[in-house]
């Protein structure tokens, strides 16, 4: 490699390079799950079951993707291409999920089942370019950065991770999207995936000139391992379907119950059975990683499934059609995301001075307010509190939580069990789509905000049984 990742110096400008695809990455992802999959899932199905079918084309996307992205990142390790291990996969990525994202404005002009069948597909497959790109999009910083410098290149990602693209996609593709201009939206978000692929290509990375056999079995666990999650949410998706029609009509008290339980089981039973199936015996010693999962996988589940369920809320609460209301669903995460950037410096601060533990509690108590606030506000100005106080229990949760992962993972396997904590990642918006869905047919999605209030009051109850071995 021409920069090694012990090297003294890096030109700033490759700081940029480094996480710049970070920005596309949020952008689609944003266009495509938090408005026009939502939109499309209810153009082919009807009002009366989009959030079902929501639920189910989300479930297994975001299970394809916890596949995807661990077999291009061993590929991409091992990677002997004259342009590198990371920038091939990336070039590769962002061209196919381009095609994939402007072919979406086809797909607006099918209907019924056929519509629903072709969104799923060009779903799936944009999963599976996206985490082409992730994938090597991770390695970079570890590959090419100095360790005394990588906190100033994690923050450089986190900025264009979260932030960043969430103005933008509030100000320029939502109010695009508002207006009825989806091919014009869909460009936009293209554009921006392929300029800044092109401005990725300018990192300054060498071809690999060897490396060591590759070894499947941490890809053949994960398979196993995703399996197991997979079937667990699945079960307890099909509970759900079969006791919904039981309980009495409009009992909300009862809906709640019911997915409040069903999603935490799925949380804690999905947490303690794939990390014992890829663990084994090891996942007994560190009950404290357990419970660290079980609090991200919650939060998650909260935070995640707010956003992809805001369009449909935004409809029914303020009773707009599906694309006044993507303009507001777009706004409200443009505020999430300049919240996050206020509070997260201070977020940083209180880590190394409050014990984290109080501060990932307190985060899951701060967004259950949120949900509160949420659920019970009577103007869109409301709704706009409520994303600065969600935005702050995100910016304590991820700064604190992950803090807390150096205190708790153990030192000789730090790498691995990081890599284990993907499963809070994508499990969180599996579990609350496939199992959320059919609960907000039944009782309406304003309600499902109250589930998902449950959610971050169980990521606080979590963080109670969390104790790190050192104290």
């Amino acid at each position: 490699m021409s920069l090694q990742p012990n090297s003294k110096t890096l030109p700033w400008p490759q700081y940029i390079f480094l996480n710049i695809n970070w920005f596309a990455l949020t952008l689609r992802s944003q266009m495509l799950a938090g408005l026009l999959v939502p939109l499309f899932v209810e153009q082919f199905v009807g009002p009366e079951q989009k959030g079902t079918y929501f639920g189910i084309i989300r479930l297994w996307g975001l299970m394809a993707a916890v596949l995807f992205q661990a077999l291009f990142g061993i590929l991409s390790d091992h990677s002997r291409l004259r342009w590198g291990r990371r920038r091939p996969f990336i070039f590769i990525g962002a061209l196919v999920e381009a095609v994939l994202i402007l072919s979406l404005a086809w797909v607006a002009g099918l209907s019924g089942m056929t519509g629903y069948f072709v969104l799923f597909g060009i779903y799936i497959l944009a999963m599976a370019s996206s985490n082409l790109s992730q994938a090597a999009t991770q390695g970079f910083i570890p590959d090419l950065v100095p360790q005394e410098k990588r906190g100033i290149a994690s923050g450089i990602k986190t900025l264009m991770e979260v932030p960043l693209p969430l103005v933008v996609f509030g100000l320029v593709i939502a109010p695009m999207v508002k207006n009825g201009n989806i091919f014009g939206g869909l460009l936009v978000t293209a554009a921006g995936m392929v300029i800044c692929m092109a401005l990725t290509m300018l990192v300054r990375e060498e071809r690999l000139e060897s490396s060591e056999p590759l070894n499947w079995k941490p890809f053949v666990s994960l398979v196993i391992m995703t399996g197991v999650f997979t079937g667990i949410i699945l079960g307890l998706g099909q509970l759900v379907k079969l006791l919904l029609p039981v309980l009495p009509a409009g009992s909300r008290v009862l809906y709640a119950a019911l997915g409040i339980f069903a999603m935490g089981a799925a949380v804690i039973l999905g947490v303690w059975a794939s990390l014992s199936v890829h663990l084994g015996k090891a996942a007994r010693e560190n009950r404290a990683f357990f419970w660290l999962v079980v609090n991200r996988l919650a939060a998650l589940a909260a935070i995640t499934n707010i956003s992809v369920f805001l369009l449909y809320f935004v409809q029914e609460k303020f009773n707009l059609p599906g694309k006044e209301a993507a303009g507001l669903a777009g706004q409200l995460p443009l505020v999430l995301g300049v919240c996050v950037i206020l509070f997260g410096l201070v977020a940083g601060w209180l880590s190394d001075k409050v014990d984290r533990r109080v501060l990932t509690i307190a985060a899951g108590l701060i967004g259950a307010a949120g949900v509160a606030v949420i659920v019970l506000g009577e103007t869109k100005a409301m709704m706009f509190v409520a994303a600065a106080i969600v935005g702050l229990a995100y910016a304590l949760f991820s700064v604190a939580s992950w803090a807390l992962g150096s205190d708790v993972v153990p030192k000789e396997r730090s790498a691995e069990f990081f890599g284990l904590q993907n499963i809070a990642g994508a499990g969180a918006g599996a579990i609350g789509a496939y199992i959320g869905g059919p609960i907000a047919d039944a009782s309406g999605f304003v309600f499902l905000m109250v589930i998902f209030g449950g959610m971050f009051l169980l990521s606080s109850l979590a963080a109670l049984f969390l104790r790190p071995k050192q104290e």
